[in-house]
């Protein structure tokens, strides 16, 4: 039992490092960048609000689950910004290995378990996971769009983009959200 909980307590701590990996995006006052576990709590914050617009075959629960852990690996891999330039190959290999030594930290059924909890959201085959990756795209550009634009003008962001690297997985596990937030966005683009 010991030795458990000691693997156990060795994953959160090692997990407590979420807190220094900084974002490409800002808070919504713009007064600094969000970490990644703010991104996180936020997302699961915006999943439990949202989740009436999931599908009846959505587990919220289990939404939580895999956002909660969705961006651990985010401590070895670090941050790749949606609109920066970045090799997706290199990008998810090293992600899958950080999986493998983060999730190996705790015991071993525990390890299996949130392993493929983190290669289901990755995947976003399932309900779940489509769902899941539809939150996770929704929540920085509705903080964009209520900071003035936030990090968009930085990396040269156009509505094209977001149609194709926000709209199509938001359209794919949230159809809703997708029909509510594409015409803020054109909006906003029609002005800038």
């Amino acid at each position: 039992m010991s030795e458990r909980i000691e693997a156990q307590i060795a994953f959160l701590k090692e997990a407590d490092k979420l807190k220094s990996v900084l974002r490409a995006s800002r808070l919504i006052d713009g007064s600094r960048r969000e970490n990644s576990a703010e991104h996180s709590w936020h997302i699961m914050l915006y999943a439990m609000v949202l989740g009436e617009h999931a599908g009846p075959e959505v587990s919220v629960a289990r939404v939580l689950r895999m956002l909660l852990l969705h961006d651990i690996v985010e401590i070895d891999a670090g941050d790749a910004p949606i609109h920066g330039t970045v090799d997706h190959a290199a990008m998810a290999a090293k992600e899958e290995a950080a999986a493998e030594r983060l999730f190996g930290l705790l015991p071993e059924g525990q390890a299996q378990e949130y392993l493929e909890i983190w290669r289901e959201f990755e995947a976003a085959e399932s309900p779940d996971a489509r769902f899941a990756k539809a939150i996770d795209r929704v929540q920085t550009p509705v903080a964009n769009l209520a900071n003035g634009g936030g990090t968009w003008a930085e990396y040269n962001v156009t509505l094209d983009q977001l149609d194709q690297r926000v709209g199509t997985p938001i359209s794919a596990g949230a159809p809703g959200l997708w029909h509510w937030l594409r015409p803020k966005l054109a909006a906003f683009f029609d002005k800038t």
